[in-house]
Order: C-alpha cells, then sequence, then structure tokens
C-alpha cells in the first residue's frame, strides 16, 4: 500500500503516534487509507449538507475495509461572488483546489481518494488534482437543488438574477421580487438548472469518475443520496484493490464521450474551459476544433433550464445520464468499452432507459439536430470563442448589430441600468480575459438583466458566461483583449456579424484598419498588481486552451 510510507517501520513510529493521538487503532493502519475530500462550507448551498455525504462516505469505506480520512478543500458561490471583485476569484480558485488536494493526497500518502465536490469551480479543481495525482478516486457530489415554485412554475436561480432586469424594466413590483426571492432556492444543492456545477457534475458520470446518479439525485432526496455516496465509498477500497487509477479512466475516449453528453443535454458553455484544463493533467489536449466537430455530429436530446423549462429533478426522472448516453449511443458517438470506477460503460447503460419522453428525446426526434454548444471564429476571434447555441432564439442566430464598447463589466452594467443599451446593439465587454481581468469574470448580471428588460441585443466577452446564462451571449473571445486581441480594437459604433449557424464572428472592419489600430494600441495597466490574482494573471493561458496555469 502507498500509505506504508507513513504507516510501517522503526523509522515510523513517531508517525503512528501521531495517528493514534487522534484515535486511530493499530488495527484501522492495516487497512488502506482513503482521503474524503470534503468541500463543506457554510457559503454555498450546495456544500451546506457535504457534512452528511462525508459521513455516509465514510460508513462506505469502513463497511468495505478502508480507514477513512477526511480533509477540507475550498469553495467559492458563484451565485453570492457574482457581479463584483469576488468573481475575479471563481475560476481562479480551481488551480487552488487542484494544487491543496495535491498537496494533501501526497505529504500523507493516501491509497485512494473520494472527492466530494458540488458546484462550480471545485468539481473542475477536484477532477485535476485527481488526473495529476493518478492514485485510485471516485467522486460523489451534493447533488442538485429542486427547482422553486412561484406563481404556479417552477423557478431557479437564473429566474431571480432576470428578475432584476424586469423589475428595472417596470415589469414587476419589488414586492414580487421579494416574494421570488423567497421562492427561488427551496433547500441545499447546486442550483437546479443545467447550469455549470449540475453539468460538471453530470459530465463527471460521463467521463466515468462518478457513479450513475452523481450529477442527478437531487440533494433533497436524503436517503438515496447517502446511499450512493455509501457505495461511493466502498468503490474507492475496491478501486486501491484493483489498482485501477484516474488514468485508465479518463483517456480520450472518455473525454469525447463527457463533450458528446456536454452536447447532448445543452451544457454550460464552461465546460470548453473545465474538460481541456482537466485532460491537461492526463497529457492530452481537447482543442476548440473538437467541440465543434462533436457537437455537428451529436443531437440535443434535452432541453432544461435556462434554455427550457425542465431541470435536474426532471432529467433524473426521465433516467439520468445513463438514458441519455444509451440514446445518444444510437448515433455510434458513445464509446461504450471504456472502463468507468465500476464496470464498463456499456455495463452501466445497459439497463438504462427513457422514462419521461417528454424530457429525454430521442435522436431520432431530438430538440434540435446539432449539439449545444458552437465555437466560432472570424477576425474577431481569430482562436475561437463559445456560445451555447442551444440557449440562443432563432431570430438572433444570425444577427448584425453596433458595437457598445465596455472596458469592464462595471461599466456596461451601468449602461445598461441607465437604458443607454437599445434594440440592435451589440454589447461588448472586453479586459475581463484570464490576464485582463484577472480571473474572467462570469457576465450573468448583464446577460441576466438585458434577458429581463427584454432587449434584443448580443454580448461579447473576452470573459465568460454564467450556465445560467440565455440568448446570444458570445465568450471566451481569444485573444483577449489584455494580449491585443481583435477585442481590444474595436471601436463604438463598429458593425459586429454574427453567424452562429455558420460558425462566424467578425467585425467589419478592414484588415488594414486594424493592423493601424493595433499599432498605436496601449497594452493597459493590470487591475491587480498584488497577492494570488497578480501571480495568476502572470501564469495563466488563453480561455482557448482551457486558462490553464503555464
Amino acid at each position: 500500500m502507498k500509505s506504508n510510507v507513513v504507516k510501517k517501520g522503526s523509522t515510523r513510529a513517531a508517525h503512528r503516534s501521531l495517528f493514534y493521538a487522534m484515535g486511530y487503532r493499530p488495527e484501522d493502519l492495516d487497512k488502506p487509507l482513503i482521503g474524503i475530500v470534503n468541500s463543506f462550507n457554510e457559503i454555498i448551498p450546495g456544500h451546506f449538507h457535504l457534512r452528511e455525504i462525508a459521513e455516509a462516505v465514510k460508513l462506505g469505506v469502513a463497511a468495505a475495509g478502508g480507514t477513512p480520512v477526511e480533509f477540507p478543500a475550498i469553495g467559492i458561490c458563484d451565485g453570492i461572488a457574482m457581479g463584483h471583485e469576488g468573481m475575479k476569484y471563481s475560476l481562479a480558485s480551481r488551480e487552488l483546489i487542484a494544487d491543496s488536494t495535491e498537496s494533501m493526497a501526497i505529504a500523507h500518502a493516501f491509497d485512494g481518494l473520494v472527492l466530494i465536490p458540488n458546484c462550480d469551480k471545485i468539481i473542475p479543481g477536484m477532477l485535476m488534482a485527481a488526473a495529476r495525482l493518478n492514485v485510485p478516486a471516485v467522486f460523489v457530489s451534493g447533488g442538485p437543488m429542486l427547482a422553486g415554485r412561484y406563481g404556479g412554475k417552477d423557478v431557479s436561480l437564473s429566474s431571480m438574477f432576470e428578475a432584476a432586469g424586469l423589475y428595472e424594466a417596470g415589469k414587476i413590483s419589488a414586492e414580487e421580487m421579494d416574494k421570488m426571492e423567497q421562492a427561488a432556492c427551496p433547500g441545499c444543492g447546486s442550483c437546479s438548472g443545467l447550469f455549470t456545477a449540475n453539468t460538471m457534475n453530470c459530465l463527471t458520470e460521463a467521463l466515468g469518475m462518478g457513479l450513475p446518479g452523481n450529477g442527478t439525485i437531487p440533494a433533497a432526496y436524503s436517503g438515496a443520496r447517502r446511499a450512493l455516496a455509501k457505495n461511493a465509498g466502498a468503490v474507492a477500497v475496491e478501486l486501491v484493490a484493483k489498482n485501477i487509477r484516474p488514468r485508465d479512466i479518463m483517456t480520450m475516449k472518455a473525454f469525447e464521450n463527457a463533450i458528446a453528453v456536454d452536447m447532448g443535454i445543452g451544457g454550460s458553455s464552461n465546460t470548453v474551459l473545465h474538460l481541456p484544463a482537466i485532460a491537461h493533467e492526463v497529457g492530452l489536449e481537447l482543442p476548440l476544433e473538437l467541440f465543434d466537430k462533436i457537437s455537428a455530429s451529436m443531437p440535443y436530446v434535452t432541453k432544461l433550464s435556462p434554455g427550457g423549462i425542465h431541470h435536474l429533478q426532471d432529467l433524473n426522472e426521465a433516467g439520468g445520464i445513463s438514458a441519455v448516453m444509451k440514446e445518444l449511443a444510437k448515433t455510434g458517438n458513445i464509446h461504450t468499452d471504456v472502463i468507468t470506477v465500476q464496470g464498463t460503460m456499456a455495463d452501466r447503460i445497459k439497463n438504462a432507459a427513457i422514462l419521461r419522453p417528454d424530457v429525454i428525446h430521442t435522436v431520432e426526434d431530438p430538440y434540435r439536430k446539432t449539439g449545444g454548444i458552437a465555437i466560432l471564429k472570424g477576425n474577431l476571434a481569430p482562436d475561437g470563442a463559445v456560445v451555447k447555441e442551444s440557449a440562443v432564439a432563432d431570430d438572433m442566430l444570425v444577427f448584425e448589430g453596433t458595437a457598445r464598447v465596455f472596458d469592464s463589466e462595471d461599466d456596461a452594467i451601468e449602461a445598461i441600468l441607465a437604458k443607454k443599451i437599445k434594440d440592435g446593439d451589440v454589447v461588448v465587454i472586453r479586459y475581463e480575459g484570464p490576464k485582463g481581468g484577472p480571473g474572467m469574470r462570469e457576465m450573468l448580471n448583464p446577460t441576466a438583466v438585458i434577458t429581463g428588460m427584454g432587449l434584443k441585443v448580443a454580448l461579447l466577452t473576452d470573459g465568460r458566461f454564467s450556465g445560467a446564462t440565455r440568448g446570444a451571449c458570445i465568450g471566451h473571445i481569444s485573444p483577449e483583449a489584455a494580449e491585443c486581441g481583435t477585442i481590444a480594437l474595436i471601436n463604438e459604433g463598429d458593425l459586429i456579424a454574427i453567424d452562429i449557424p455558420g460558425r462566424k464572428l467578425n467585425v467589419k472592419v478592414s484588415d488594414e484598419e486594424l493592423a493601424k489600430r493595433k499599432a498605436a494600441w496601449v497594452k493597459p495597466t493590470p487591475k491587480i498588481t498584488t497577492g494570488y490574482l497578480a501571480r495568476y494573471a502572470r501564469m495563466v493561458t488563453s480561455a482557448n486552451t482551457g486558462a490553464v496555469l503555464k
């Protein structure tokens, strides 16, 4: 066992004394040590209940013959961090989570890991750590939040961000907004739509690193989630015994499965940042072109919030990710021969079935014939840009408008709330990329307010969008403004041409004029010059490569 390096031999007498100080027994040290990486905290609704999940995991580990040892991981609530300086730290925290998990796991020589994330950056950060460490590991999340109910309809967190726009447009009263606030998030769990957290928990299943139900069993179904957590604990001990490691599971075929499911369910555009970053830790590259290639051949078979009316609880009732994968396998784009943390993917989906055809459509009758995410290129995004095509209204798929240029999200919000943005505009928010932000803030506030106000405008940024964003919102524009990408050269009033079906994004300015503007461009002073974000800005790479640190 790997952990023998801290348990066995005369030179480890002091080490054993430290274990005994915590109540471990000699017989506990004869078993594999399973690290339980618990991201519990009291600031994220998706993590508030994770102590219960961790306790169930420990029972599963102990019953299977292992010794569970819990340690923490940090987590930032993207919803609470949204719209202010705190959002600069969200994506950057992914690297802290990966690094700190690596530090703890190697320093204490764990034989295996059970990782308990639930929300946005915590899931990919832990997956990056698992790939980097390559010790037997399994994931079990805390599960999605149930949708709230207001006015006889399901509502969720995205409803509340859009409610701000409704209020500013005079469409709802302050009293109505207050009542919606009280109803939108009825309990613990990752926010109920197919936003980034739930997308990544579902893709953890598709990668093979989580058990069936990991992404869809609601947090409120505490019995089912505890049972899943116990099973995960037992599986971790089994993985150690068989020496099955993350890099045995997270192969190129597994990543292609994850991308295929992402396209088939219309997941968050943030996956185009996270999957390449996880693959990077394995030593694989996932170019943007691969996402677009798979999207072109993958039917879109679910339509969940924010693009539709259903939520994760509906997907769970419909058969979950296993049912989705079995259906998508009919296209020949799912590799069923890959191994998972428990058996092959073929074994996993063999008995799956669509139980609610209103939620999961067949590949013969999909919501759309192509996948949920599109990669755009053109003179405005030579290295690519990302849009959640499945959440764009048909009349905005091809759009031409006048650029309204802002050098920060804060400036854009101020203009939107001041009613300075009109139908036909293209709002450009720049210097919010990985380096320029720094930290590549999500832009849910401006997109949600625009949606709530009913404006027919597009939004472009070198930052990124929340999984809760819907509409003609194009992010991850690369190269970013801080590296003198074309987005830095746009002037107020330039015409922007968007063709999502044609995969094109251009500014209607001649090459000669762009070259003249580039020659006159002056690199701006960094927004943050001290602390972690300053170091992050110096080391982070472009969004089109996953914003990894080098």
